[in-house]
């Protein structure tokens, strides 16, 4: 029996490896047109008794603002283009101000967050965790930096059943992605800590003053180059 067993979990583990390389590499060149966390927001819609709202659209990367490029790296991650899809310095310091009660965002990057928006579902839980930095490591290995911002651009949520930048900046300012001013792009980044609440446009003062910074944090980086 135990032989039996043991045989059993080494092809599953066998046959999950082979299944999301597979996805991730069919990714590196297919659009990602439906994620794991569209189809949740989906039912959760619906079983509020909301209307079910899924706006998306992909788009190339030529199609989308350099602003709004800019724009998500000053928020989110500003290592992106150096590290490997772990910014330690940002973990271990959200691991220290955790520890000490405040309130602050997690120290995850866009690698990291592209990994869990295009292949998992929404929680804290520790296999989720784990097949994240599984899918996070696998993403890194296969695909370039430009390839997951344009993937991470594509799939992020920016408003109550809006993902993506196309159907974001047509939503919140009602131009098409290419078009996003500095203001504007920094506006829809600010909101992704909780994109389902916060609004981009009209901003509120707490938005204002995010928009303010990230714009000066994109004064400060200078030229994105990926």
């Amino acid at each position: 029996m135990l032989k039996k067993a043991i045989r059993f979990i080494t092809k599953c583990i066998f046959w999950f490896v082979v299944l999301s390389v597979f996805l991730v590499l069919l990714y590196k060149w297919c659009p990602v047109y439906m994620t794991p966390l569209m189809l949740i927001r989906s039912a959760e819609q619906q079983l509020e008794g909301k209307t079910v709202v899924m706006k998306h659209q992909w788009v190339p990367m030529e199609k989308i603002s350099r602003n709004m490029q800019l724009a998500v790296i000053c928020s989110e991650d500003q290592n992106f283009t150096s590290h490997n899809g772990f910014d330690f310095e940002a973990i271990e310091k959200a691991y220290k101000n955790n520890l000490k009660g405040n309130h602050i965002r997690g120290g995850s990057t866009i690698s990291q967050q592209t990994a869990k928006n295009v292949f998992l579902w929404p929680g804290r839980t520790w296999l989720r965790k784990g097949l994240e930095t599984y899918f996070t490591f696998l993403i890194e290995l296969f695909w370039s930096k430009e390839r997951i911002l344009e993937v991470y651009l594509n799939s992020i949520e920016m408003g109550d059943g809006i993902y993506g930048a196309e159907e974001a900046a047509v939503f919140w300012f009602n131009v098409p992605a290419e078009n996003l001013s500095k203001p504007q792009a920094a506006a829809m980044a600010a909101i992704l800590p909780n994109p389902t609440e916060l609004m981009a446009n009209p901003p509120s003062d707490y938005i204002g003053d995010r928009i303010d910074w990230i714009v000066r944090q994109m004064g400060f980086y200078g030229r994105l180059e990926l």
